[in-house]
């Protein structure tokens, strides 16, 4: 039995608001820069190559925290999005589950990051303008944010992994088009 194109496009997944892609790949292209100027930080020695990556990183982390919160409001001007299709309610609860994650960690991990800065006596600044202080300096409090942030970090990157996992999961087994609901480019008839 030939499977019809009306059935097809039953399984077919609508695609997202375009304000939504690009929020959500603005924030991936932020994490990447914030990740990838760390990371580059360590490996550097020069004081002033330092510095600069790390106002860099905090730039990025800023960035995140903006796009969080228009995520938010371009999220709900949306209303409810439609259907990914026919799964199993354990996989809509799963995904459900690592969005609020992801989210939250979008939130939380900017913050503390700002905190850190602040309880290490360093003022963040964005575009030139000094933000005001968070929590105040304290070496002690200073410690705790930074493994605070560390680990948020790493929870992020897990979170994220399971999260592209299941895109292509989508894409090439289920072949449900859910990952091309939400690329950039995709044919005006989609």
């Amino acid at each position: 039995m030939a499977i019809s194109n009306d059935m097809a496009d039953n399984t077919a997944v609508q695609a997202r608001p375009r304000k939504l892609v690009l929020v959500h790949w603005l924030t991936v292209a932020s994490l990447l820069a914030a990740a990838a100027a760390i990371l580059l930080r360590d490996e550097v020695s020069a004081r002033a190559a330092r510095a600069w990556l790390l106002e860099i990183h905090r730039h990025f982390g800023l960035f995140v925290l903006a796009l969080f919160f228009i995520r938010v409001v371009v999220r709900a001007r949306s209303g409810s999005l439609p259907s990914t299709g026919g799964n199993s309610w354990p996989m809509r609860a799963a995904a459900t589950l690592v969005h609020i994650a992801l989210y939250a960690l979008l939130l939380v991990q900017p913050l503390l990051g700002w905190a850190l800065s602040n309880a290490q006596d360093k003022p963040v600044h964005l575009f030139g303008l000094t933000l005001p202080a968070l929590v105040a300096a304290d070496e002690d409090r200073a410690d705790t944010l930074q493994q605070w942030h560390t680990d948020a970090a790493w929870l992020l990157l897990a979170l994220v992994t399971v999260h592209v996992l299941a895109a292509l999961w989508h894409h090439f087994v289920l072949r449900d088009g859910v990952l091309r609901a939400m690329w950039w480019r995709r044919q005006r008839d989609e």
